[in-house]
């Protein structure tokens, strides 16, 4: 802990943490709020090594440290212990890899007190700690949206409304660390609470099938964290177009593509940034996100569509929005519809 005399405040970061702030602010210019927090994620995911934590040995630690009941409280001692398990175990599966135990322990303690202790008190619950830890662990999305409902639904598989919002509550904390939580709905859970249970009306419990179904449509809430996964997944994609707008050839990561306009191909930064050139027509919607290689089929469907849209006028459009993810509204907080 270090002291800021001039300010009166007083700063609880690692200093690597303090690096690790300064280097998400870079990504500020990211216009499209849910692919800013990903980043950001991403970010803080590789500076923990969790990018490189299987979730299968996550639950492994968690069993053997007794972190079964949600609702538990943990003090500093028992996280400490916890997360010193999880980079031993690391280093013993990725043995090609230099881990740095205590450092990673630092870090990662210092990020979760932030998003789930920061005023500090040293005290937090199994859920906040077993969230945190999954939503930035190595896995498929789906399988983290299993393990995350099973810490909230009872013997029958089942979960109500109260336990539900406990998940969500949780799970939110995580943009909000990064100053991102009103382009997910800010911090009142209960419109996605009611939102997730119309996936079985009239039931006073839903199962994780209904819960998986209303994730696949990327919930408001939550939709940071799928976009998570493409942002990874993303990182070592590489594309045969060149940039539109910068001209870089292959593109690599996200390619966006128009399905209004032929043969107009934006890479990630000009596209999420919003960089143009002069002189170049704006891209133009509907447009195609790519986070893998492209197959001859999807460039064929891709050239079908973009025909078809050739005809459409400005006013289907407008009747036909398309949005990426699933809105809830809110009427408790102040929305942003750049999600």
């Amino acid at each position: 802990m270090t002291k800021q005399k001039e300010a009166q405040t007083t700063c609880w970061d690692h200093p690597k943490m303090t690096e690790l702030y300064q280097v998400l602010a870079d990504l500020n210019n990211i216009k499209f709020s849910a692919y800013r927090t990903a980043m950001k994620l991403r970010r803080v995911q590789k500076a923990l090594r969790l990018d490189l934590l299987r979730l299968v040995s996550v639950v492994d630690v968690f069993r053997e440290q007794d972190l079964q009941h949600g609702e538990h409280v943990m003090d500093v001692v028992e996280m400490i212990h916890a997360l010193t398990g999880l980079y031993e175990r690391l280093e013993e599966e990725r043995r090609a890899i230099v881990v740095n135990i205590p450092l990673c322990v630092d870090m990662c303690l210092n990020w979760l007190l932030n998003v789930y202790d920061s005023g500090r008190n040293g005290k937090m619950r199994v859920l906040s700690f077993k969230t945190g830890l999954v939503s930035l662990c190595n896995a498929d999305v789906q399988e983290k949206y299993k393990y995350l409902f099973r810490q909230v639904s009872g013997p029958g598989g089942l979960t109500d409304q109260r336990y539900l919002t406990m998940l969500l509550y949780e799970a939110i904390q995580i943009p909000r660390q990064l100053g991102e939580v009103a382009a997910f709905g800010g911090s009142n859970v209960e419109p996605s609470v009611r939102s997730c249970f119309r996936m079985a009306p009239g039931k006073p419990a839903i199962e994780v099938s209904h819960f998986l179904e209303w994730m696949s449509l990327e919930p408001q809430s939550v939709v940071w964290l799928a976009v998570l996964q493409r942002v990874a997944v993303a990182e070592s994609a590489k594309h045969q177009a060149k940039c539109y707008i910068c001209k870089q050839c292959p593109i690599k990561g996200f390619r966006y593509r128009s399905l209004k306009q032929f043969n107009v191909d934006i890479c990630q930064m000009c596209f999420l940034t919003g960089r143009t050139t002069k002189g170049k027509k704006q891209l133009q919607y509907p447009i195609m996100e790519y986070y893998t290689p492209t197959t001859s089929g999807e460039k064929m469907r891709d050239f079908a569509k973009t025909l078809k849209n050739k005809f459409r006028s400005k006013q289907y459009f407008s009747k036909h929005p398309q949005r990426g993810y699933l809105p809830v509204q809110s009427v408790l907080e102040a929305e942003s519809s750049d999600t």
